[in-house]
């Protein structure tokens, strides 16, 4: 039996990393393989087997499993066996338009990574909301199932807090100091125009001068855009972008700051705030991506336009919170509702006896 893993072209993390952790634990007999490059390779687990993403390994890895679970699209050329099962477990609630559903893509991009979606046999959807927007988008008529997210089990299980602990002693946060998550996502406009990949407009400098003392900036930036920035170096700001996995960070952190990034519905699991700086709301909403709900309705957090008007949201977190908790609430009912903590048992359970045998 063997299973080959990807997820956000290399790394170790996600959802495929907790079906794999799951297998492991179980003692399942299968030989487990990861898609990697070398920039992630130091998120893998000591003598976890591993193949280059761009070398003839990665390829016979897929062409010789018996299974294949992807957080996203394998851009890769691979013949799919008769009998390989591929799991898609995608990696994220859609609030911005996605695949066929977005306003601009490079010519080709779009019909190249069908032949990806052609090959899945299973969709994973986080919950009931996602399910026809990640249909419609995919043109994907196969089985879709609304498990909840694997990867945000550990923001529900009974060690969560001794994890945040542990977590936030690696990374150097001390006790008392308020840990403020950034997690941008991309702009179309700039990942696939002649500058740079993207530019980060939050002012690290006036964080770091109005919050620093008692403040830490942990800034994420979107997988397709993690090398964009020169070396960040600020005191209170930490350049997280390369850390393996952002289920760590979740819990680490005290607070979000996000603008349309899928990750603010994973963070929602752990009930902490979320603030938004939407900078480019219009232009994002309008012109560049465009949205499947209406996000200043559902945002369960201001929505913000300027660096100063963030700051001073994340120094009284108090009263975010007390006004928006209406919101935060109905924001946790309709996009959390699958997330227990069992998500990963709901995955496993898909894997047929003659695919996965404990």
């Amino acid at each position: 039996m063997k299973i080959t893993y990807h997820s956000f072209e290399g790394r170790y993390s996600d959802n495929p990393r907790a079906v794999h952790e799951a297998l492991v634990a179980r003692g399942d007999d299968i030989e487990h393989v990861w898609i990697s490059t070398p920039a992630h390779a130091h998120g893998f687990p000591a003598g976890t087997a591993t193949v280059d993403l761009d070398s003839p390994a990665a390829r016979a890895a897929l062409e010789t499993s018996d299974v294949v679970v992807s957080n996203t699209h394998l851009d890769l050329d691979w013949d799919k066996a008769p009998g390989t099962s591929y799991l898609q477990t995608w990696h994220g609630t859609p609030l911005k338009t996605i695949h066929h559903d977005v306003l601009f893509a490079p010519e080709g991009r779009l019909a190249r990574l069908d032949h990806d979606v052609a090959r899945w046999d299973h969709l994973l959807s986080p919950n009931a909301a996602s399910t026809g927007p990640l249909r419609r988008a995919f043109r994907y008529d196969g089985p879709v199932s609304e498990t909840g997210y694997p990867r945000n089990d550990v923001l529900s299980a009974p060690d969560r807090d001794e994890h945040r602990r542990q977590v936030r002693a690696e990374l150097g946060i001390p006790e008392g100091m308020t840990a403020v998550l950034y997690t941008p996502t991309w702009r179309d406009d700039e990942k696939f125009g002649d500058g740079p990949d993207f530019t980060l407009r939050l002012d690290l400098e006036r964080f770091a001068e109005r919050l620093g003392d008692d403040h830490v900036l942990l800034l994420r930036l979107h997988y397709m855009v993690s090398a964009a920035l020169d070396t960040v170096d600020l005191p209170g700001v930490v350049d997280l972008s390369f850390h393996p996995d952002i289920a760590d960070l979740y819990l680490a952190a005290d607070v979000m700051v996000t603008d349309y990034s899928s990750t603010q519905f994973d963070f929602a699991v752990t009930g902490k705030p979320i603030l938004y700086f939407a900078y480019d709301l219009d232009h994002y909403r309008d012109d560049l991506r465009g949205f499947y709900f209406d996000f200043p309705e559902i945002a369960p957090g201001p929505v913000l336009s300027t660096s100063e008007e963030v700051l001073s949201a994340v120094a009284d977190l108090a009263t975010v919170t007390s006004t928006y908790a209406d919101r935060y609430a109905r924001f946790r009912e309709t996009f959390c509702h699958r997330e227990d903590g069992h998500a990963t048992e709901r995955v496993l359970a898909l894997l047929t006896p003659t695919e996965v045998s404990p």
